[in-house]
């Protein structure tokens, strides 16, 4: 009997089965997620993880997404991170920050990335997460990516439908990506396939993920 409740059931499948496996990580992980009852402290310990690893960025414009089925919600880290850049601005006359979240183009499956604002015009998309509605589109140089679940080499496990992937192989400069979850979400067996792109940083609950120091 398998009593650790961090890892898939005896009677799931093992990782050689590939897309079975996965699967199975996925609804482990997403359950144990939206189950949580340390949940704030959690999301507070990834914020001031966020704050700090952010203070020596030189990024102008980040992206990041709505969080859906229990994950952490960046914008709050984000949005401080864009007062402290106005102060800044005053200060420095330096560019103002932005935060941009994603939007599905539904026929070539990639993202493009819309200017988000607290109090920002919201609509749903076709997969009925939010996104903000007729705002410039911008292109960051840092993306904050949500895992389901992470690997050795930064590898990312996501829902499987390889917008992320997609839309990394097309932009030209490549920006800086980093994911973001919670530290029981290491999968140690996650193997990578031909089309996943490995995450530049991933950040969690008990600090940074990847790469290790």
């Amino acid at each position: 009997m398998n009593n650790n409740p961090d890892q898939p059931s005896a009677g799931a499948p093992k990782p050689s089965d590939g897309a079975l496996a996965k699967a199975a990580w996925r609804k482990t992980l997403v359950t144990k997620r939206q189950q949580l009852v340390d949940r704030a402290w959690r999301n507070d310990l990834i914020q001031r993880t966020m704050r700090t690893w952010l203070i020596d960025r030189p990024d102008a414009v980040i992206g990041a997404y709505w969080a859906i089925k229990g994950e952490f919600d960046p914008l709050p880290a984000l949005f401080r991170w864009q007062e402290a850049g106005m102060e800044a601005d005053a200060l420095e006359a330096q560019l103002q920050r932005r935060i941009a979240l994603p939007v599905v183009n539904k026929q070539t499956k990639t993202l493009t990335f819309h200017t988000w604002y607290p109090g920002c015009p919201m609509e749903e998309d076709a997969y009925g997460i939010p996104k903000p509605k007729d705002t410039e589109v911008v292109t960051p140089t840092l993306i904050f990516v949500p895992c389901v679940g992470f690997g050795p080499g930064g590898y990312r496990l996501g829902y499987g439908g390889g917008f992320y992937d997609r839309t990394l192989a097309e932009l030209s400069p490549k920006p800086f990506t980093v994911g973001l979850g919670y530290d029981f979400a290491y999968l140690p067996e996650l193997k990578p396939e031909s089309h996943d792109v490995p995450l530049d940083t991933i950040l969690c609950d008990s600090g940074v993920a990847w790469p290790r120091s």
